[in-house]
């Protein structure tokens, strides 16, 4: 009896963690982006998390910000080294980078066009969007990784 109610317990606890694990799949808590990320890359966007990306896209946005997704995004030498070494240590990490996308794009990655497939072209161009990149516009606590279904808000 005692050996079946802990088989009953046990199974429980594995159906309450499993019910849960689509909830930690769109959040991300990985280590906090040095400030000269945030300031740097945040100025014009939203810094991203690393793990969006492979290495090899993040290498090429990396030496690329000469022409930066039509923008001059260059850097001195020190400061775009310390960012490169930041997202090639912490990104192409998990299932959102198993591929590179076309163009490298976040936006353009199979992952995030299969978690946005109801989001239609109209509502990423409202004002209050103005793209699928502006994670944040929807994603209130996407700064902090938080990616959940439950908490996304759309704008009108």
């Amino acid at each position: 009896m005692h050996s079946r109610l802990t088989h009953l317990i046990q199974s429980a606890v594995a159906a309450c963690l499993l019910a849960t694990a689509p909830a930690w799949a769109d959040s991300y808590k990985g280590p906090t982006p040095p400030a000269v990320y945030t300031q740097e890359c945040g100025s014009c966007h939203f810094a991203f998390p690393p793990h969006l990306l492979p290495n090899a896209s993040w290498q090429r946005v990396m030496h690329g910000l000469d022409k930066h997704y039509g923008s001059d995004a260059s850097l001195d030498a020190a400061t775009q080294k310390q960012i490169d070494t930041w997202l090639q240590t912490y990104g192409g990490q998990g299932k959102r980078a198993r591929e590179e996308p076309p163009q490298d794009r976040i936006t353009r990655s199979a992952w995030f066009e299969r978690k946005h497939r109801e989001v239609s072209a109209a509502t990423f161009k409202r004002a209050s969007i103005k793209s699928p990149a502006n994670c944040t516009a929807c994603h209130q606590d996407a700064v902090q990784g938080d990616f959940e279904d439950d908490r996304v808000r759309i704008p009108k």
